[in-house]
């Protein structure tokens, strides 16, 4: 049951040395909030003891008219406790724990509190895109729309890799009451035990089809490593086979997940080392031994030369962004990235 006094949505934001970063994200909630009513929303940042001037960001954001509960923690807990630890201060109906260097879109803040107001999703997708310099001019634009699945694993399968983000997932609190989230610390993806569970517990869960959320491109260690984002997140897709997450489920969003998801940054890996690490291969052979998908789409960016692997997983990524639904985010990516060049040229 909801309680009338507690905010409609947490944005909770884990932290630590990356004060630049949260002050265009604090800022950005600045000017969202003052468009809301009082208490719609609560804001948490979480700091995990950085030794920059997070502290005086956070205070100056205060002072500019910004609530924050801020918590400071005496020492560096890890990305997993600093995440479960803001689930776990939330007092949200809804609760999105959202990374430090991601904004909203200007003006999308009230148009989720609205989507979420009348209804009871158990989980609200957000649709993020990449920038790497100016959020509002690389904006990628797009019709608004909300797509409702009744469907758990359809929804799952719909957000695909999204399930990872924290950012982007918005998750029913009031779903979870019983749920402690350092239970499950040491995974590298805490948040997907909240979107799995509350998806599966609700009548409906929602995607916005258009982009909500600016992220910051290429700024977090270790996004794409096959034993998260292979070996780990298929244990946990495993563990809600009796919560009724069906084994046709997984493997659609795995399917999804190898065509659309891990041929970019198996790419990257052979642009940037040149041969992938030796598990590599077999973090995902050990999962998808027995899948055509594996072998004729991913395998060849990780055993092939380096000249045919770079030929291979271009067009790989390319085609499975397309098919993805993303063939708009990356034109206006490469417009802006040629727009950046030709500037820088002159």
């Amino acid at each position: 049951m909801t309680d009338s006094t507690s905010p409609k949505l947490t944005i909770a934001i884990p932290t630590f040395n990356r004060a630049p970063y949260l002050r265009m994200n604090l800022q950005r909630l600045l000017e969202e909030v003052r468009t809301l009513p009082p208490g719609k929303v609560e804001v948490i940042v979480s700091d995990n003891h950085s030794a920059d001037d997070t502290p005086e960001v956070v205070a100056q954001m205060v002072k500019a008219g910004l609530t924050i509960r801020y918590l400071r923690n005496a020492q560096d807990l890890g990305s997993d406790a600093n995440i479960a630890q803001c689930f776990n201060e939330a007092r949200g109906d809804y609760v999105q724990i959202m990374g430090d260097d991601d904004l909203y879109v200007r003006g999308t803040l009230p148009e989720v509190i609205t989507a979420l107001e009348p209804n009871d999703y158990g989980v609200l997708c957000l649709r993020p895109f990449g920038y790497e310099h100016d959020p509002d001019r690389e904006y990628p634009g797009g019709a608004k729309r909300i797509r409702v699945l009744a469907d758990a694993g359809r929804f799952l399968r719909a957000a695909g890799a999204l399930i990872t983000s924290i950012s982007a997932m918005v998750v029913n609190r009031r779903l979870l009451h019983d749920v402690d989230a350092r239970d499950y610390c040491g995974t590298h993806l805490v948040q997907v035990n909240f979107v799995v569970k509350a998806a599966l517990a609700a009548r409906r869960n929602a995607l916005s089809t258009h982009y909500v959320l600016a992220c910051k491109r290429d700024n977090s260690g270790g996004y794409g490593r096959p034993d998260i984002f292979v070996e780990h997140l298929g244990r946990i897709l495993d563990s809600y086979r009796a919560n009724g997450l069906t084994d046709a489920d997984i493997r659609q969003f795995e399917a999804r997940m190898l065509l659309s998801y891990h041929p970019l940054y198996l790419l990257r890996q052979r642009i940037a080392e040149g041969r992938c690490p030796s598990d590599t291969y077999r973090h995902f052979s050990d999962r998808f031994a027995g899948r055509a998908l594996f072998h004729l789409w991913v395998a060849p960016i990780i055993v092939l030369p380096r000249p045919l692997a770079l030929v291979w997983g271009s067009f790989a990524t390319v085609t499975g962004r397309v098919l993805n639904g993303d063939l708009r985010r990356g034109v206006m990516f490469a417009w802006h990235r040629r727009k950046q060049r030709g500037q820088a040229e002159r």
